[in-house]
C-alpha cells in the first residue's frame, strides 16, 4: 500500500506548452498580418546554422557530463512531478501515526517500499536508529548537492541562450557573404538579404523564446523539489522525535503556501482516504 501511495510520475505543465503556443502564434500570426509568409522564415540552413553553433559552444564550454544531465534535466521543463506537497504530508503523517502507534521499528518494510529515493533514504535512516544530528546533517547536504547540480544544468540553457543570438548574427553576415557574390542581380540582393537576416530571427528567438526560459523553469523545479525535500526531513525527523501526529501536520504545512493549500485540498482528502 505504502508503495501505491508513493508511486510518483511526471504530468504535463501546460503553463509551457500553452506559453510556447501562444509565443509561436504571437510571432507567426505578426507576420502573415504584415503580409508575410511562412515560408519566408522556413530556412533550414539558418536552423542548422544557429542549432549547430550553439551546441557547439555549449560543449567547449561546459563539461560533458553537466551537458548529459542537462539534457536530462531537459523534461522537466514539459513535465512536472505527481507528487504533491499536500500528498507527501499526508504520506509521512501516516507513517508518523503508525510509528507512535507500534514504534519506529514498524516502519522498516514501509520504507523499503518508499519510491521517493530521498523520503526513502531519511526513513531507513531513522529506522536503524540513526542520531537526529547526523540525520539531518546527511539529509542537509544531499539537498545542498542536489539544488547545485541541478543550478550547474539550469547555466546549461542560459550558456544556450547566450550564445544563440551571437551564432545567428554569424549566419547572418554568411548569408550576406553570398548576397555579395550577386550585385549584379538587384532582385536576387533583396531576396538573399531576407533570407539571411532570417539566421538572426531564430538566434534570438531560440533564445528568448526557449533556452532562457527552459533554464529558469529549471530553476523553479529546483527551488519545487528542494523545498519538498526539506519538507520531508523536518517531517522524518518529527518521528523520530516522537512527535504527535497532529503536530508534525502543522509543522509540514507551514512548507505549503496558502495558494497551494487550497489548490491541493481536494487532492490532499483523497490521499488520506486511502492512507486511512
Amino acid at each position: 500500500m505504502a508503495k501505491k501511495r508513493n508511486a510518483g510520475g511526471r504530468k504535463p505543465d501546460l503553463a509551457t506548452f500553452a506559453g510556447l503556443a501562444i509565443a509561436l502564434g504571437g510571432i507567426i500570426g505578426g507576420l502573415i498580418l504584415e503580409g508575410g509568409e511562412i515560408h519566408d522564415i522556413a530556412q533550414y540552413t539558418a536552423a542548422l546554422i544557429v542549432l549547430g553553433g550553439t551546441i557547439g559552444a555549449v560543449l567547449v564550454a561546459t563539461p560533458l557530463a553537466v551537458v548529459r544531465g542537462a539534457v536530462k534535466k531537459f523534461v522537466a521543463v514539459f513535465f512536472d512531478r505527481a507528487l504533491s506537497p499536500e500528498v507527501a504530508i499526508e504520506e509521512i503523517i501516516g507513517y508518523a501515526t503508525k510509528a507512535r502507534r507500534n514504534g519506529i521499528v514498524s516502519l522498516e518494510q514501509d520504507a523499503e517500499a518508499v519510491a521517493d529515493p530521498f523520503l526513502r533514504k531519511a526513513l531507513i535512516l531513522a529506522v536503524d536508529g540513526a542520531d537526529i544530528q547526523d540525520l539531518r546533517k546527511m539529509m542537509e547536504l544531499e539537498i545542498s548537492l542536489a539544488e547545485q547540480e541541478g543550478e550547474a544544468h539550469a547555466k546549461v540553457f542560459e550558456a544556450a541562450g547566450g550564445y544563440a543570438p551571437t551564432i545567428g548574427i554569424i549566419g547572418a553576415v554568411l548569408g550576406l557573404i553570398q548576397v555579395m557574390k550577386n550585385l549584379q542581380n538587384i532582385e536576387e540582393v533583396g531576396h538573399g538579404i531576407a533570407v539571411a537576416f532570417v539566421a538572426t530571427v531564430y538566434g534570438v528567438g531560440a533564445a528568448n523564446l526557449f533556452f532562457l526560459p527552459a533554464a529558469n523553469k529549471i530553476k523553479a523545479r529546483i527551488h519545487q523539489e528542494t523545498l519538498l525535500r526539506e519538507l520531508m526531513l523536518e517531517g522524518v525527523v518529527g518521528i523520530v522525535e516522537g512527535l504527535n501526529p497532529k503536530l508534525i501536520r502543522s509543522k509540514l504545512e507551514a512548507f505549503v503556501s496558502e495558494e497551494a493549500k487550497a489548490a491541493g485540498k481536494k487532492t490532499g482528502s483523497g490521499a488520506r482516504k486511502r492512507a486511512a
